[in-house]
């Protein structure tokens, strides 16, 4: 017997209750969770739940993010959802604003997959985010890291180098650099980019500004720049995404 026959033939003669999502429920710092292509909330575990703000999976169960979310946010994790499914391609450990406080330097990180049939159709998406706790560095500098983060949400459209940021955190530069790696899952730089893209993204939902008055304010180099930057992280150009 194969052993993905094995696998199969195993998870075939399990209950229908989707015992294996259960141990998500004890990964306290995890938000679960499983949509169908309508957006429909299938299962959620514990932590997905007090970001819903509900008491349990049943209530949440056939819902959508609109039902728990600011448009603006809904719209961006559908968005998203959909990019998935069209492409059959994974986010990976993207840094972005927790659910309950867009824009603000409260992160978690996300990864989502496209779930598929027996017939290999894409059906949905399942994903996971955890919050991203404070770098624990030597004694005097886990505050100064916290500013640096803080700083980067209210600066990030100017030239901010490395240098700098290292000496606010009270670090060399190799030092912070690789603390800040360890922590974020990408580099002070990567990490910049990022919180760029999504308030471009705010922007090409929220104004009507062209694309190159985004780019410019977001603190892009010019129009390429940004475009790059914003397919890479949001599998979508930015005009494809406003007509989303």
């Amino acid at each position: 017997m194969k052993n993905t026959d094995l696998r199969e033939r195993f998870l075939g003669s399990l209950g229908p209750d989707s015992q294996a999502f259960l141990l998500f429920d004890f990964l306290p710092g995890l938000s679960f969770f499983v949509k169908d292509r309508q957006g429909r909330f299938i299962a959620l575990n514990r932590r997905g739940c007090e970001y819903c703000g509900v008491a349990s999976e049943e209530e949440a169960i056939g819902r959508t993010d609109y039902d728990f979310f600011p448009k603006s946010r809904a719209d961006e994790y559908r968005a998203d959802d959909a990019a998935i499914m069209e492409s059959g391609q994974p986010i990976v450990d993207r840094v972005e604003s927790a659910p309950e406080d867009a824009g603000s330097p409260r992160l978690v990180m996300t990864s989502k997959i496209p779930l598929r049939d027996k017939r290999n159709r894409v059906i949905g998406v399942a994903g996971f985010s955890r919050q991203i706790e404070r770098i624990q560095t030597p004694s005097g500098t886990v505050d100064a890291f916290a500013n640096v983060i803080t700083h980067l949400h209210e600066n990030f459209a100017d030239r901010l180098s490395t240098d700098e940021l290292a000496e606010m955190a009270g670090l060399s530069v190799s030092h912070f650099e690789r603390r800040f790696r360890r922590a974020f899952s990408a580099s002070p730089r990567q990490y910049l980019v990022r919180i760029r893209v999504e308030h471009a993204a705010r922007m090409l939902r929220e104004t009507d500004k062209t694309v190159s008055e985004i780019a410019h304010e977001c603190g892009f180099y010019d129009h390429a720049h940004f475009s790059r930057s914003f397919r890479k992280i949001m599998q979508l150009s930015p005009s494809e995404y406003r007509c989303r």
